[in-house]
């Protein structure tokens, strides 16, 4: 069986926003009435369509958010106006008003037409009679957007002085032809524009849009980021998410918890000005890819925001040098999401490392195998293996050993999968690099691994080893295999490195530090990630003692 198609009052349900409004149409022929009900918002007062992914759309827009909040501005300040002036309130007479024999019988009523929606005579000379025996339903639904609902009456009945039937509860019942609204007054912008409404509030931080000491932040590109990093923006009590962009809406739901999406601005991505030019956003998360995240980059420290990128800035070393010297113009913070080196065990193993705690360090094993494997479409878009998975040990290695780059790099590499074979990448490889202090590095990374993340890696001394395992979240592993046998991910594995990379970047946003990676370090990192993808596609070893930073385009470019 198929699933049950939503109705609109479905759809009413699950969004506040929305609602249900009727309207009375008179056929002229056979003299029946039809009660036909549209799924409308109520803060544009415009009809929407019974769809998912279009009511998403609209309450996410410009124009949704700032009719609602005029809307409740307006009305909390008609309300404080009301209580002022109205008289005292004779309880008595408020009592006889249920009596319906007291009121006029020559108004009339009417009920008020959808401005956007076909025009019907809804004129109406009086409530229709109380007793359901002279009225019978046929519902139909006549298109995606209204249902039809099929009125009889006994026209005599729509001249009697009865009570009206609790049909009409759900209609806006006016006084003659007077507005809801006062005269004069329009409380619904018709047109979305960039710029930001004065004194408007915003999600949690209602009434006046206060923050106190929290830093506002706002997301780009929220479907290519990382779930620890958006868990480590939740739980961080200094800062708070004001703005989500990303034109993909449908997927938000899985990146974030409903309270963020509750409480958040979402916007697409032709409404970036909105956010550049927001004065509460102090620091922007980018999280797009490479070649799509760098003009954000660029536009955010023009706009006077500090920049944090999860990816690499760019594949182009002109484009990333640019970011950089821009940052460095503007005097805003541009911090890299090189994760890896905020994991605590990694510090661990650094200041063990930088105190000779292990002497003179001869040989260091690196282990990244990522589970589940990431999508073909990510991959594609990133730049393969050597540009999204062993970019990040590089740069661990380098770290630790207190070196921009080794010496000499030769790799391996096989694609196992055939669509990884297809975009001509690799997705298993070994890296070996031998630096000037004589130290001898392998990198094992690959995109397969069964039930969970392999993450290990090991650093051996003239004095000493130390060996970072698997973690395990219940402390247990298997006999003879350092598997866990609780399956962990990569959100599991690295959301304590992720939580201590937003507290750096918030702690460059008020100056108290300095961005852990320098232009330096990254354009090193990224040109010896191009120099070990050039090793395993012309299958020789990569001499880079002589290498400077003077290549116009790191990524090697496959023909």
């Amino acid at each position: 069986m198929g699933r049950k198609k939503k109705s609109l009052h479905d759809y009413a349900a699950e969004f506040c926003d929305l609602s249900v409004k009727r309207h009375v149409v008179e056929q002229k022929e056979g003299g029946e009435r039809d009660l036909v009900e549209i799924l409308y918002c109520k803060s544009c007062e415009i009809p929407m369509s019974a769809r998912r992914d279009r009511i998403l759309e609209h309450l996410a827009s410009a124009r949704h958010y700032r009719n609602k909040r005029l809307e409740k501005h307006t009305s909390a300040r008609l309300h404080a106006t009301t209580l002022l002036m109205s008289p005292p309130v004779d309880f008595a007479a408020g009592m006889s008003v249920l009596d319906q024999s007291v009121l006029p019988q020559s108004s009339s009523f009417v009920f008020q037409p959808n401005p956007c929606s076909t025009s019907f005579s809804n004129n109406v000379s009086s409530p229709v009679s109380h007793h359901q025996n002279m009225i019978s339903f046929r519902t139909s639904v006549s298109n995606s957007t209204t249902n039809t609902v099929t009125i009889r009456h006994d026209m005599s009945t729509l001249n009697s002085p009865s009570r009206s039937s609790p049909l009409y509860n759900g209609f806006q019942v006016l006084g003659h032809s007077q507005s809801s609204r006062p005269s004069g007054q329009r409380h619904i912008l018709p047109e979305a524009s960039n710029n930001v409404a004065p004194n408007m509030a915003m999600g949690r931080y209602g009434n006046g849009g206060l923050m106190g000491s929290r830093i506002g932040l706002a997301l780009f590109g929220a479907c290519s980021g990382n779930r620890a990093l958006f868990k480590s923006i939740e739980e961080e009590s200094d800062c708070c998410l004001l703005y989500i962009v990303e034109d993909c809406i449908q997927d938000l739901e899985c990146a974030f918890s409903t309270d963020i999406l509750a409480n958040t601005r979402v916007l697409r991505g032709q409404d970036a000005e909105i956010v550049l030019n927001d004065e509460r956003v102090s620091g922007i998360i980018i999280c797009s890819l490479a070649e799509e995240g760098s003009e954000i980059v660029l536009d955010a420290l023009r706009a006077g925001k500090g920049v944090f990128c999860e990816k690499l800035l760019s594949l182009d070393k002109q484009m990333a040098e640019s970011c950089f010297d821009e940052a460095a113009r503007c005097g805003q913070p541009l911090v890299c999401g090189l994760y890896k080196r905020f994991d605590p065990a990694v510090q661990f193993l650094y200041k063990k490392v930088h105190n000779k705690a292990l002497g003179r360090i001869q040989r260091i094993v690196s282990v990244s195998r990522t589970f589940p494997s990431p999508s073909l479409s990510y991959i594609k878009k990133a730049g393969g293996i050597f540009y999204d998975g062993v970019v990040h040990d590089l740069d661990t290695i380098c770290w630790l050993l207190g070196e921009n780059a080794p010496d000499t790099i030769f790799s391996l590499g096989h694609a196992f999968c055939q669509d990884i074979a297809a975009l001509k990448d690799a997705d298993t490889v070994s890296v070996s690099m031998k630096f000037a202090s004589g130290a001898i590095v392998t990198l094992d990374v690959s995109q397969h691994c069964t039930r969970s993340i392999d993450q290990r890696l090991e650093v051996h001394g003239s004095e000493g080893t130390l060996r970072m395992d698997n973690q395990s979240a219940l402390g247990i592993t298997e006999q003879g295999t350092p598997r866990p046998v609780c399956s962990q991910l990569h959100y599991d594995r690295y959301k304590d490195a992720y939580r201590d990379l937003v507290k750096h970047f918030l702690k460059t946003l008020k100056g108290k530090e300095e961005p852990f990676i320098t232009k330096e370090n990254f354009l090193w990192t990224i040109q010896v990630a191009a120099a070990a993808e050039q090793s395993w596609r012309n299958g020789s070893a990569v001499d880079l003692r002589n290498e400077a930073l003077d290549g116009t385009v790191i990524k090697t470019e496959v023909p």
